[in-house]
Order: C-alpha cells, then sequence, then structure tokens
C-alpha cells in the first residue's frame, strides 16, 4: 500500500491549524471520501501488517525521531507524579486532571520541538493539535477511542513530514504506541477519567480500540515450542503445562486469552494480552459478563480471523461514527478534500479494495 503523495517536503509545504470540519451527521459522507479518511486507515492498515507476528520485545530499526518521542512520552507521565489527584467527593472525573492537560497545551510546541529536527519546525503548529487531543479532553475529564484516534493521526503525520522513516514502522507501534497505551492507562486510572461514548459490555472497551487491532496482529503466525507456565506458591512450585497443540506445534490461539495463566505469561510481550490484563484489573466479576464482546472474539478461530474482523468492526464503530469523528482535526497533512479514487486492485485475502497508505 502506498501513495506517490508522500512523504510531503517540508521546506515547502503549506502547514495550517487544523479545524474541525465534520459538523453535522450528514458531513459523514464528506468524511469518507476525504484523504484523510483514507490516509488515516492507510495508516492502521500499514502498521498491522507490519507487526505481524512480533512481539514487544523484537529488535528493530529505529530513527533518532521514535527515541525522541518516547523520550516525551516519559515527561508526560512524570507531570502525573508532579500533579497528584486532588481530594473531592466525585467518584470520577479528578479536576488535577485539568492541571496535567493546560501543562499540556502550555509546552506541547516546546516538547515537540525538542522532538524534531530544525528543518521539521515549521510542522509543529499543525501537528500539535493532534498531539494535545490524544490524551482526553479537559473539560469532561474523559478519555475515548477518538482521542486514541488522535493520537496515532499525529503519529501519521510524523511520517508524512518525515520525522519517521519507512523503517520505524515496527518501533512505532511496538515502542511508541505501547509506552502510549501505558501512559493514557495512568491518565485513566489516577485521574478516575470517564469512559468517552462507551457502550459498556458491549463494547470492545471502554477506552481503546486499536491496540486489540494490531495487538491480533502480533499473534499471527506465533509459535510457542515447550511451552511451561512455572506458578510458584510459597515455598513449593506447581508446575501447569498447557498442551496448545494444532499441527504438532504449540501455539497461543484466540480461545486461549480469556486463560489468566496466558495472560500473566505474555502480557509484557502481546498489546492484546496486555489489554486483556489491564481489564481483568481494573474490572470485576466474569469475564464474560464485563466484557462480551471479547469473550465472543475468544470464539473466532485464528487470529487472522480476528484480525480482519476487529479491522472491520473499527471501520463501523468508530471511523463511521458521527460522535467520534465531529471531533476529529482536518488539516494540510490529513486534508478534509476528496479524494479521486481510481479503479482499485482487489485484496484476494479478503476481497475488499487495497486502501491507500501514507507510508510504504
Amino acid at each position: 500500500m502506498s501513495t506517490s503523495k508522500l512523504p510531503i517536503s517540508p521546506d515547502d509545504h503549506e502547514f495550517v491549524i487544523p479545524q474541525k470540519s465534520i459538523k453535522t451527521p450528514a458531513h459523514m459522507k464528506i468524511w469518507e471520501k476525504s484523504e484523510a479518511y483514507f490516509e488515516y486507515l492507510g495508516f492502521i492498515l500499514a502498521l498491522n501488517e507490519s507487526v505481524q507476528g512480533k512481539a514487544l520485545d523484537v529488535e528493530c530499526s529505529q530513527s533518532p525521531a521514535i527515541g525522541n518521542v518516547i523520550k516525551m512520552l516519559n515527561e508526560f507521565d512524570e507531570w502525573i507524579t508532579q500533579i497528584p489527584p486532588t481530594e473531592q467527593p466525585q467518584r470520577f472525573g479528578n479536576k488535577s486532571f485539568r492541571i496535567w492537560h493546560e501543562r499540556l497545551q502550555q509546552n506541547g510546541i516546546t516538547k515537540l520541538q525538542k522532538v524534531l529536527p530544525q528543518k521539521l519546525h515549521r510542522a509543529v503548529p499543525e501537528i500539535v493539535q493532534y498531539l494535545c487531543e490524544g490524551f482526553g479532553n479537559a473539560t469532561r475529564i474523559d478519555y475515548g477511542t477518538g482521542h486514541e484516534m488522535a493520537f496515532l493521526m499525529f503519529l501519521c503525520c510524523m511520517f508524512k513530514i518525515g520525522a519517521f522513516t519507512q523503517d520505524d514502522k515496527v518501533a512505532v507501534v511496538i515502542k511508541i504506541f505501547n509506552r502510549y497505551l501505558e501512559l493514557v492507562r495512568r491518565l485513566q486510572l489516577t485521574y478516575r477519567m470517564e469512559p468517552a461514548g462507551s457502550h459498556g459490555v458491549w463494547s470492545l472497551d471502554d477506552y481503546q480500540f486499536v491496540p486489540f487491532i494490531w495487538g491480533s496482529a502480533q499473534l499471527i503466525g506465533i509459535i510457542l515450542f515447550n511451552f511451561f507456565i512455572i506458578i510458584i506458591y510459597l515455598k513449593h512450585v506447581y508446575i501447569n503445562i498447557h498442551k496448545i497443540n494444532i499441527l504438532g506445534h504449540s501455539r497461543i490461539e484466540p480461545r486461549h486469552f480469556v486463560e489468566s495463566d496466558i495472560v500473566q505469561t505474555f502480557s509484557k510481550q502481546y498489546m492484546f494480552l496486555g489489554c486483556i490484563e489491564f481489564i481483568s484489573k481494573v474490572k470485576t466479576g466474569p469475564f464474560a459478563e464485563h466484557s462480551n464482546q471479547l469473550w465472543n472474539v475468544s470464539a473466532v478461530s485464528t487470529w487472522v480471523k480476528v484480525n480482519s474482523g476487529l479491522i472491520k468492526m473499527y471501520r463501523v464503530e468508530v471511523l463511521a461514527k458521527f460522535p467520534v469523528i465531529q471531533h476529529v482535526l482536518f488539516g494540510s497533512l490529513l486534508s478534509i478534500k476528496s479524494v479521486s479514487i481510481p479503479p482499485v486492485k482487489k485484496d484476494s485475502r479478503r476481497d475488499e479494495p487495497v486502501q491507500p497508505s501514507p507510508i510504504q
């Protein structure tokens, strides 16, 4: 997947401050035909393909910008320690988050300038808007898939301006996005942030969606040999041998992510299992009751089917929902302009059009 327009030339490109453009449900048709829609969806699909079969600890290429973004996220994390939650009667929505978010707004440009080389500083006023939208809403003190999408659009823009290279695709997922997940989870817990637009037990997750997509891609084709889980109970050792045999090999299948032993052992290696571990820590009761959609996913036969199904679900439940898209920002990098789509080649695996992508 590729597009001939990218990356842009930062020296002569005219950057703008991105604005909201989808004001009514009728405008959704404009969004679905826009350059931004295809750029963003192509970005999700390209990175999805890049991490298939790759664990979070795999060695990968990293340009200087990768480390710089991680350093910036680490600083954002330190701010949480410096801004503890306020004692207040309300159970949800701790007002200290507004202080944290105000610091983000005040320092976002400076932090991004440290991330990027001087030649890319002209892009900062545009892409910083996506960064600042990526951690939740300061007024409502909530977080949801729209905020996750804003941060992902920031990462997409980093490719478009040339800050990230083609070789950075894996690192963007397993290094930057995984670090982002750790940060927003801490924000959610520390400041008791409300889920934005959650459908309760009928939603995939209260806060996130894309880590399930990319996380399921990581698990495609994973084979585990001599898989033993050793659980230590005080003075004795109990060995629980899970025989997960398919064609003579040991694998993690979708049905196994509801097993606590599997999750505890591999949550630091696979993003999907990390999501399940986090959900299990913050929710009580039977998994099938508090996370019904995920429970249904565990019945799917292969990770390939899980992955393709989640992509389709994301397009319907996030990208096609006005309550989410009304907050999307459009600028010169992710434009609301209609894209002219030539006849497209079919993907024989899914019999769907292959979408253009901002990265190759």
